[in-house]
């Protein structure tokens, strides 16, 4: 099958070499360093998955007219590179592979002749350099659309996409989304510090606002109508538990997380983005729970406090001090 790859950061990498590697013909969109480094020298994928070199067809835009899109750019980025490319893509299936909540709303709006779906990816990667990745956990991704059932497109597309990971159509993709989001808020603290998970959750204080962060992400979730879906050891039971504990107790649920996940060493895609001196996606992460706390009439101080600062290592160019993330629990 033709396949189109809008981006190949981290994701978009593992995908493309992994679909490569099962004989699809993958084409990527690429821009700058990345695009010549594929040019130059293919995809080279390690880690959890093997090591795949793949060579695949680069160019700053689409050049053929693909069976099957998919977008792998972040969040901030997704309206511009789906814009760049929609002569070549509308009408045809889309997979949104994106953190936050509003991926598949954005591509069904830019491509109106296209049915699309979102794709959750538990596969954690480094994206070290362009054109390279390093796979660190692998995991059984998510597609589907909505809050009604999968139906039988998004079961087709879960099965062609397996044949290089695996995926799982499922029923209330919206539950799963928020899920993830919650899982997300993992992001935004070693950001801030630029510490990884591991240091952060050994420390009482800096765990401690991670939590409050998720927390705060449960309770507007739930003043949103949500019914979590289960991802990574969590479900709607779980998080309903932990978003009415003390702070002290539900500190319990974010190390758990960790240690289930062996995300120790995770820095998470936010600092990666920071490292690499790129724009984070974090108004779509904990910036995307203070626009929903806004709909429901509420506030997200916790969220908008830590969005607030990694927008300030974005300005400054280095880490802040433990004390600014500390302050966040004045908050709370």
């Amino acid at each position: 099958m033709r396949i189109g790859i809008i981006g190949a950061g981290a994701l978009g990498g593992t995908f493309a070499a992994l679909l490569s590697q099962a004989g699809h013909e993958v084409e990527v969109a690429a821009r700058g360093t990345v695009r010549a480094a594929i040019q130059a020298r293919g995809i080279r994928l390690s880690g959890g998955f093997g090591d795949v070199i793949a060579e695949v067809a680069v160019a700053e835009r689409l050049t053929v007219r693909p069976e099957l899109v998919l977008v792998c750019t972040k969040a901030q980025d997704a309206e511009a590179a789906i814009a760049a490319n929609r002569e070549r893509i509308d009408g045809a299936p889309v997979v949104v592979v994106q953190n936050g909540l509003e991926g598949v709303d954005t591509a069904s709006r830019l491509l109106p002749r296209s049915r699309c779906f979102g794709l959750l990816s538990l596969i954690a990667a480094d994206h070290s350099e362009p054109g390279v990745v390093h796979v660190t956990a692998t995991a059984e991704s998510r597609l589907g659309r909505g809050d009604g059932s999968a139906g039988p497109e998004a079961v087709r597309l879960a099965a062609l996409l397996s044949d290089a990971v695996p995926v799982l159509a499922i029923d209330d993709f919206r539950g799963a989304q928020w899920t993830k989001l919650v899982v997300n808020m993992v992001n935004a603290v070693p950001a801030i510090v630029g510490s990884t998970l591991g240091d952060v959750v050994a420390d009482s204080g800096l765990l401690a606002v991670l939590t409050a962060s998720m927390r705060e992400c449960v309770r507007i979730g739930i003043a949103r109508g949500v019914r979590f879906v289960a991802l990574n050891g969590l479900d709607d039971a779980s998080l309903r538990d932990f978003a009415s504990l003390p702070l002290a107790e539900a500190t319990a649920v974010p190390s758990a997380l960790v240690s289930r996940m062996s995300w120790e060493q995770n820095r998470g895609s936010t600092q990666q983005s920071l490292r690499r001196g790129q724009p984070t996606e974090i108004d779509y992460l904990n910036g995307a729970v203070v626009r929903e706390a806004s709909i429901a009439a509420l506030a997200a101080p916790v969220n908008a406090a830590l969005t607030a600062l990694v927008h300030e290592v974005e300005a400054a160019g280095r880490p802040l001090p433990r004390a600014r993330v500390l302050d966040v629990l004045a908050l709370v």
